[in-house]
């Protein structure tokens, strides 16, 4: 097998006891070895650190936050931690499935890509699936991405080399976009067509619950995180919002 070189793992955790076992399971059952995996608690009240604290493995490194800050926070934190040349991420609930790293590091060094994603399938609370299957397009331009979020957080990867440090301003929701959104700035996102991982789909989901919630998250994307004017932000919140539910009725299949 080739050794691309280190992966550094993005997890931020908050209150997921219940899951993150097997979410460290699934990478340590991964065909590439050569990764580090930055476990991130925003201060969890429940028995994650415990649960952490089981695997004796150097390369699963856990660190707490002072205080709970939210995601951005913890994202940001992992980022700068990271000493590998490529950054992964996998929230503390979801799944990757055992040839994730390595095929999606031949896919980005075969064609010299650095900034992929992949396909993904959903499951419920108890790991059964959910019969939900998501793709996007082969390739996203910078104002696609603003577009609409195309990558599920589960399935990105980039290069570091060309990237570089990613750090996203404090928005409470929709931060893993705000990446996104810093990342196509440097170079395009180019799908990789393969299903290697599972997204958990939960009770307790930052689905928006109405339209005025979404309305008021994707405002604060572009005015908060990416600093335009109330009139751009306003325009890219419609653009994504429409953009969002093209992606649900052309790519999610059920």
């Amino acid at each position: 097998m080739n050794n691309f070189g280190l992966v550094s793992i993005v997890t931020p955790t908050w209150n997921c006891g219940r899951f993150i076992a097997e979410t460290i399971e699934s990478v340590l059952n991964q065909t590439y070895q050569n990764w580090e995996m930055l476990i991130v608690d925003d201060c969890s009240t429940d028995n994650t650190k415990e649960v952490v604290a089981k695997y004796n493995d150097p390369r699963i490194k856990y660190h707490c936050l002072e205080k709970n800050s939210g995601a951005a926070v913890a994202r940001n934190t992992a980022l700068r931690m990271a000493k590998g040349r490529w950054i992964a991420f996998l929230d503390s609930d979801d799944l990757w499935k055992p040839e994730k790293l390595e095929r999606q590091l031949k896919f980005m060094v075969d064609n010299g890509y650095a900034f992929t994603y992949h396909n993904y399938t959903e499951i419920d609370e108890s790991s059964k699936p959910l019969g939900v299957f998501v793709s996007g397009k082969k390739k996203v331009s910078k104002w696609e991405m603003f577009a609409c979020c195309w990558p599920g957080c589960l399935s990105v990867m980039y290069d570091k080399k060309i990237v570089g440090l990613i750090q996203i301003e404090n928005v409470k929701k929709n931060n893993d976009t705000a990446l996104w959104l810093k990342v196509v700035k440097k170079t395009p996102c180019y799908l990789m067509d393969e299903d290697l991982a599972l997204y958990r789909r939960r009770k307790g989901s930052i689905t928006p619950p109405d339209i005025k919630t979404k309305i008021k998250w994707h405002y604060t994307l572009f005015r908060q995180a990416e600093k335009m004017n109330p009139i751009a932000s306003a325009f890219w919140m419609c653009i994504n919002i429409l953009g969002n539910s093209y992606k649900k009725i052309f790519y999610v299949k059920k």
